[in-house]
């Protein structure tokens, strides 16, 4: 796989403790997803530490054009994680604003800039962790399955971290990734933008959808929990519609994915 300017970035030995970022959608929706994420570094070896006072990353605000209050809110995260330990974040959204974004929110306070420069600098997306400092090798223990795969707009434009995600699918012998069209657009969540454009989000993701089923693919794996939520909510509204009596385009969080395929218990009886 050939290097792209994003994995340039230096990455450490695999640690013995990291910081779990787990983010609103995982805390509220998917919190399966974060266990998950804690299952597969504990197998590692790597101690997770999760703070309860973690709150959103002030990404909501900041897209939505209210620095101020984005900054009131990354302020509480930036105080957190004072141990020199990666922070492990099992979304490329959230990981890009506190990545990209923390160190501009504070850039006129010399002392708060570099305490976000410094976070910023340890903050790393799953299948980023996963792939290049923990050295991921699991057998896949799971029957045949074809999947269809979709990677965040913040993960491939921010963080560059689209390629990860493919690799680890790569690295599972029975998992055969299919590529919808136009795999690099955007599914449509944005954030707050599908609340303030719903028609036009809806539109996008119908579009998503579409492109998907056209694969063939049995289900859909991500590893953002917004893109998730929205491409699996939309097709389901759609066999809702069509009378259908299950979903036809189900979806896991790559964390679970991988987990399951891994885990010998999970995969008894397992046909997928």
């Amino acid at each position: 796989m050939a290097l792209t300017p994003f994995e340039a970035r230096s990455y450490p030995q695999k640690p013995t403790d990291v910081y779990l970022f787990a983010t609103c959608l995982i805390d509220q929706f998917t919190p399966e997803a974060g266990l998950d994420t804690v299952r597969l570094l504990e197998r590692e070896g790597i101690r997770v530490h999760y703070l309860e006072a973690q709150t959103c990353c002030g990404q909501p605000a900041h897209s939505s054009g209210f620095p101020d209050e984005a900054r009131a809110v990354a302020l509480q995260q930036l105080n957190l994680f004072v141990e020199p330990w990666p922070v492990v974040i099992p979304s490329g959204s959230c990981g890009g604003m506190i990545r990209k974004h923390y160190p501009h929110l504070f850039a006129d306070d010399p002392v708060l800039h570099a305490k976000a420069v410094d976070l910023s600098g340890r903050v790393y997306e799953l299948s980023e962790f996963l792939v290049h400092v923990v050295n991921f090798s699991q057998p896949d223990l799971g029957a045949p399955c074809t999947i269809a795969l979709h990677t965040s707009c913040h993960a491939r434009r921010e963080m560059g971290v689209h390629e990860t995600s493919v690799a680890l699918l790569d690295s599972m012998a029975q998992v055969s990734v299919v590529v919808q069209a136009r795999i690099e657009e955007c599914c449509g969540f944005g954030g707050t933008f599908a609340m303030r454009y719903p028609d036009i989000s809806e539109a996008i993701v119908s579009d998503k959808v579409a492109a998907i089923r056209d694969t063939g693919a049995a289900s859909l794996v991500s590893a953002d929990c917004g893109c998730l939520l929205n491409i699996t909510g939309r097709a389901a509204k759609q066999d809702e519609l069509a009378g259908l009596p299950q979903a036809t385009l189900p979806g896991e969080h790559l964390a679970s994915f991988l987990w399951r395929r891994t885990t010998k218990a999970a995969n008894q009886g397992d046909a997928a």
